[in-house]
């Protein structure tokens, strides 16, 4: 229940802060983990602030110096430490604190369970499947570079990239790799970086270490960091042994500092002897066409049609020659025996023409109508006929008829 004030009624600053500390007072001893962001000893007293490895939150923590030693080796600054606590509120400066009563190093077998439980989780939420990695660019016109200050992971990467392409350029953030800053500083550097309009690949480099040595680099604010940049990430934490989240989130795991180098810039020599080959591939390519298509050319020219053109003009001119007389024989042939066919049948004509008939002594005798009378018996005694000869005609009237052996008269 809340304390009762009013503009008219208020409660004294002691009241409050008193209150508070009741409030606090009731949490009871708790265990709190965390990192130990600073530590200063003063006496027989330790002050120690504590920090949260994800969040970026920490308190104060206050113990006397036998409590530190009572752990071997005693903590340090930058350890992960499990406290055993009660809070406190210092109500005349209004201040709140941990009172420690135990510290304990959080063990490694804790922290690789914590490690797993964290790479679990980061794996279900995708941020380690393979389809989010970005492949690096051939060339990069500028390569980010966060490492520690004067190590030997930065001479590592910026010799071997000088020695493969002497003209590469870098951007180098030098930044505590270990201890309670190194999350902070490293994350700082890496947006710093994605945000360079001329960076286009970044390498994060360390050299080896225990495995709290490379705490900071399986850290979840970082790991998130680097999902959430624009810029592919290249990560070369320690050696091959060593494996932080970092590694899994990269869009690129480097096994070295050296093998980074290797992995972002190419070698030059390289490129001029693949340069040289496909040049070389090429040239043999085109002289092997320009021979094939030569000798389909001096084949083509080795023909006698163009060989000797007009040779081929007189051969051919022979064969029209050829072709124009065997189509005269062939029309004369075909001419003579249409006039010979056309002579039999005049000769058929002529001989079955009633005109012959009528030349050697015959006539036609027809009626009025035209039509031939062809017995004696079919005109009648008084009808006019008409006698038609090969040359003339005549009229005749019919006065009787007779039959061919003169025995009937009418």
């Amino acid at each position: 229940m809340g304390m009762e004030s009013s503009p008219e009624t208020p409660q004294p600053v002691r009241a409050v802060l008193g209150a508070v500390g009741g409030w606090i007072g009731r949490l009871g001893k708790i265990w709190v983990e965390g990192q130990i962001a600073e530590l200063n000893r003063r006496g027989r007293m330790a002050y120690i602030t504590l920090r949260d490895p994800v969040a970026n939150v920490s308190v104060r923590v206050v113990c006397q110096t036998s409590v530190l030693d009572a752990q071997n080796p005693p903590p340090e600054a930058g350890a992960r430490v499990v406290v055993h606590a009660k809070p406190d509120f210092y109500e005349v400066r209004g201040t709140f604190s941990l009172r420690a009563l135990e510290i304990r190093h959080v063990g490694l077998g804790e922290l690789l369970a914590r490690l797993e439980q964290l790479r679990r989780t980061l794996t279900a939420e995708g941020l380690f499947a393979a389809e989010r990695k970005r492949p690096l660019p051939f060339l990069p016109n500028t390569v980010g570079l966060i490492c520690g200050r004067d190590s030997a992971a930065e001479r590592d990467v910026l010799e071997n990239s000088r020695r493969r392409w002497p003209a590469v350029r870098f951007e180098v953030r030098q930044v505590a790799v270990q201890g309670d800053r190194a999350v902070r500083e490293v994350t700082e550097a890496l947006k710093d970086l994605d945000s360079h309009p001329d960076v286009d690949v970044i390498v994060i480099a360390r050299g080896g270490g225990s495995l709290e040595d490379l705490l900071p680099f399986s850290d979840e604010a970082l790991v998130r960091a680097v999902a959430a940049a624009a810029t592919p990430v290249v990560s070369a934490i320690g050696h091959e042994q060593d494996a932080p989240l970092l590694d899994h989130v990269a869009d690129v795991r480097a096994s070295t500092p050296t093998d980074a180098a290797k992995r972002t810039v190419p070698d030059v020599g390289e490129q001029l002897e693949i340069i040289r080959q496909l040049r070389d591939r090429g040239r043999r390519v085109l002289r092997g066409g320009l021979d094939r298509e030569s000798a389909w050319l001096s084949a083509i020219r080795s023909r006698p049609v163009l060989a000797s053109p007009v040779r081929e003009v007189e051969r051919l001119a022979e064969q029209v020659l050829d072709m124009r007389e065997r189509a005269r024989r062939s029309l004369t042939v075909s001419l003579d025996r249409a006039s010979d066919d056309l002579r039999h049948t005049r000769a058929r004509l002529h001989a079955l023409s009633p005109a012959t008939t009528l030349a050697r002594g015959y006539a036609i005798v027809q009626r009025a109508d035209g039509s031939v009378v062809r017995s004696a018996a079919e005109p009648e005694a008084g009808e006019t006929l008409r006698l038609r000869f090969a040359e003339d005609s005549l009229t005749a009237t019919v006065d009787a008829t007779q039959s061919t052996d003169d025995t009937e008269e009418k």
